[in-house]
């Protein structure tokens, strides 16, 4: 045999055999020969693949026959290029199908079938129309096969398996899993009935529900459609045994629930009774209660009292709540409880302790000298009993069904004040016993006096009983509050202008102030004006107003300047101050009068007057186009505008001085003067001075134009002026005036003496006669022609030194 070529089995059926080869190098086809190795040359099949498979089956084989198998690797003309063979047997043969298919639960089903001894082994193969696809391996017959769903169709079928491999599977059977079993859930809501409930199982039709009494062959069944279901007609505190069950539409019983164990709740005690038990140092109730001898279980008994006391017993019949107080009011029951739940509460019983000790004791004094001592009602209480122990050592006692009793009583002295209060159940316990000293008795011989603007004082006779006095001064909006142990109080920072209740109130640590001792009205000081406001009217007037919330009051106002002070009187809130000296400054202030007093003066104001205008103005003029202005001394002025205005022009100058140097000032006008004089803090007056003529304007185009006879001719251009002019003619050795009369323009000059310069300068006399001395001059040469006057030459012009 040729080596590198092998073949095994792949798998094994009861008919069929798959085998594996590997790959042999020139092989055209592969051929199977197939032999009982009981007669290993007896062929009973064959079968030939191609080159390229390397895995095949063998068909219609006998089952459970051991056989030979022998692989050919051939070429193209069939010729063996190598040969290799294995051994293996058949499965058994297929089985008969399932017998039978019973449900044991709803997730089993019991499968009975007919064994093979041939068969080491058996599959019971599992599917359902969801895609489960399942093979269960069993040993024997009957099997059960678990882990399925709930009512859910399966198809079984079974294959028996040996060492060379499993059969086919027989043919298939359908089967039906039950429905699932119910989870119960149950309770008591009474002690004569159960409640069972379920979740709803899917397919199910109807439930049965069966139910068993505790040591006793008594079973009840009922049927019902829901999903809970309430039994009644129960006995109290006895144990029950449920189960349930659902039915399928095929109408077959699905799988029972788990057993649950269930009691209903004990019956509710009855026939209370309840007493009180007191000793001296604590108080409580007994409580006992009738109980069931035949109920089943452990059973606590609790009893409960509104007042939030609560006792638990399992021993007995009765049992005691403490500790209880006065004055309560019990409603007590009785519950009993297993492990169902609590019965019923009992009927309940209501029982009403002794009262409590009054509380809140406290004396009340009136003006009669009488107290009344008083007390908060105690509830439950059918009466009272009051004592009162004097501090002389008398008492006296005072039975009531009120919450007060009344006694004389003086101011400044101590009681010793206690309460009872009873009623069926007894007497209260001892309570509080109140230690009161009366108030004590008020001061005499008060006086309240002013001492200052907010400020009174107050003075009084010491007083029986008082430790320290509390002095107190009210408006309407304030109340202000002194305490000294001293007869005497001052009590400042008190509103202006108000009425005061003043009050001196007695006190005591023991029993606190007497507050019904007399009040003193005093009024305080007129507020101080305020908001002064001041307003120049004019050089002489100035406004004073202000702001006052005085009720009524006189108020004066005080002025106080370089001339001294001077006060003015007013019922109003302003007043008009006249006669005021121009350029001073003038101190103001407002003082508030009543008859309580002066008020503070109000916060001062200055406020200054107009300055005083120069008594004297001199306009005096430089130039013809120029003058120089100046004035006298000016009271309260600090800075001046002088101003010249004609209808040809204006000039206008702004200084601190007493002077001031004018341009721009036009020849033969007539100007008004006028003066703004200012203070220093920009207060100004109006001045008005004599009016200003300018002098007549200087003439121009002058000439001078040689006579015969040795004279000389000025010629000026015409000014229009109604003023005459004079020409003068000034040489080194000789000087020559002519005058010209009104409305003339020339005038000569006879006997002029030649070879010489003049200066020639021509001017308007003034109204007083007088000249002009600030026109311009004009320089000429004469010469000489022989003795007589030749040529005059002009040399130019200056202006005047």
């Amino acid at each position: 045999m040729l080596t590198g070529f092998t073949v095994s089995v792949f798998s094994t059926t009861s008919r069929t055999v798959i085998l594996r080869w590997t790959r042999f190098t020139g092989a055209t086809s592969y051929k199977i020969t197939v032999a009982p190795q009981s007669a290993p040359t007896s062929s009973v099949a064959f079968v030939t693949y191609g080159p390229n498979t390397v895995m095949g089956s063998v068909s219609s084989l006998s089952p459970n026959v051991d056989y030979i198998f022998t692989v050919d690797a051939l070429d193209d003309n069939q010729d063996t290029l190598s040969i290799t063979s294995t051994q293996s047997s058949t499965a058994p043969d297929t089985m008969d199908p399932i017998q039978t298919v019973k449900p044991k639960d709803s997730r089993t089903l019991m499968v009975d079938f007919n064994t093979n001894p041939l068969a080491t082994h058996y599959i019971v193969r599992v599917q359902d129309t969801n895609g489960l696809f399942r093979e269960d391996t069993v040993s024997s017959s009957p099997a059960e096969i678990k882990s399925l769903a709930p009512y859910t169709e399966y198809t079984l079928s079974i294959l028996a398996v040996n060492v060379a491999g499993r059969s086919q599977p027989s043919a298939p059977v359908t089967a039906k899993t039950v429905l699932p079993p119910p989870e119960l859930s149950t309770s008591s809501p009474s002690n004569d009935s159960i409640v069972v409930s379920w979740a709803a199982v899917a397919h199910a039709v109807r439930y049965t529900l069966s139910l068993y009494k505790f040591d006793s062959n008594t079973k009840m069944e009922h049927n019902t459609s829901d999903t809970n279901f309430t039994i009644s007609g129960l006995e109290a505190g006895t144990l029950y045994t449920i189960m349930t069950y659902a039915w399928d539409p095929e109408g077959r019983e699905g799988e029972g629930s788990l057993y649950k164990n269930q009691t209903t709740r004990p019956a509710t005690p009855s026939s209370l009774n309840v007493s009180l038990e007191r000793s001296d140092t604590m108080a409580s109730l007994s409580v006992s209660w009738e109980m069931d001898p035949d109920a089943y279980g452990h059973i606590e008994f609790y009893v409960t009292s509104d007042q939030n006391q609560t006792c638990t017993t399992s021993s007995s019949s009765s049992c005691k709540l403490s500790p209880v107080n006065c004055g309560e009011v019990h409603t007590i029951q009785v519950t009993a409880s297993n492990q169902a739940g609590p019965s019923s509460p009992s009927s309940p019983v209501v029982f009403v302790t002794f009262p409590c000790p009054p509380e809140s004791l406290a004396l009340v004094e009136s003006s009669e000298q009488n107290c009344t001592l008083t007390w908060d009602a105690a509830p439950y209480a059918d009466g009272y009993v009051a004592f009162i122990k004097a501090g002389d050592g008398s008492e006296e006692s005072c039975n009531t069904t009120n919450n007060n009793c009344t006694y004389h009583c003086q101011c400044g002295y101590m009681y010793l004040m206690s309460v009872l209060a009873f009623n069926l159940a007894g007497s209260s316990p001892q309570g509080e016993v109140l230690n009161h000293t009366t108030l004590p008795c008020c001061p005499e011989d008060v006086s309240v006096s002013a001492v200052s603007t907010d400020t009174l004082e107050i003075t009084w006779a010491a007083s029986r009983g008082a430790e320290v006095y509390e002095t107190s001064a009210a408006d309407s909006s304030e109340v202000i509050l002194c305490n000294d142990t001293a007869p005497v109080c001052a009590l400042s920072d008190l509103s202006c202008d108000s009425t005061y209740s003043v009050k001196v109130t007695p006190c005591n640590e023991i029993s606190g102030c007497n507050r019904a001792c007399k009040a003193h009205a005093k009024d305080t000081a007129p507020c101080m004006p305020m908001n002064l406001m001041l307003n120049v009217k004019n050089s002489s007037c100035v406004s004073v107003s202000w702001t006052s919330t005085n009720r009524a009051a006189t108020y004066t106002v005080s002025v106080d300047g370089g001339d001294g002070k001077h006060t003015y009187t007013t019922g109003g809130k302003s007043l008009d101050l006249t006669d005021l000296p121009c350029g001073s400054t003038h101190e103001v202030s407002v003082t508030a009068s009543t008859a309580a007093g002066l008020s503070l003066p109000s916060y001062s104001d200055s406020i200054e007057t107009e300055p005083c205008c120069p008594v004297n103005l001199t306009v005096h003029q430089v130039t013809q186009a120029m003058t120089n202005v100046s004035w006298s001394h000016a009271k309260g002025a600090h800075s001046f505008v002088t101003s010249l205005t004609s209808s040809r022009g204006h000039a206008r100058c702004h200084t601190q001085d007493s002077h001031c140097l004018m341009g721009c000032i036009t020849c033969g006008t007539n100007y008004t003067v006028t003066m703004e004089a200012f203070s220093q803090s920009g207060r100004m007056s109006n001045c008005t001075y004599q009016g200003f003529s300018s002098s007549a304007c200087c003439p121009s185009g002058v000439k001078l134009i040689r006579m015969s006879d040795n004279s000389l001719r000025v010629y000026w251009r015409s000014t229009g002026s109604s003023h005459s002019t004079v020409a003068d003619m000034v040489g080194s050795s000789n000087n020559y005036t002519c005058t010209a009369s009104q409305g003339y323009n020339q005038c000569s000059i006879g006997d002029v003496q030649c070879g010489t310069v003049y200066h020639v300068a021509v001017a308007p006399l003034a109204v007083d006669g007088s000249k002009v001395q600030y026109c311009p001059q004009r320089i000429y040469s004469v010469t000489c022609s022989g003795s007589d006057i030749g040529t005059v030459i002009y040399r130019g012009k200056r202006s005047v030194d």
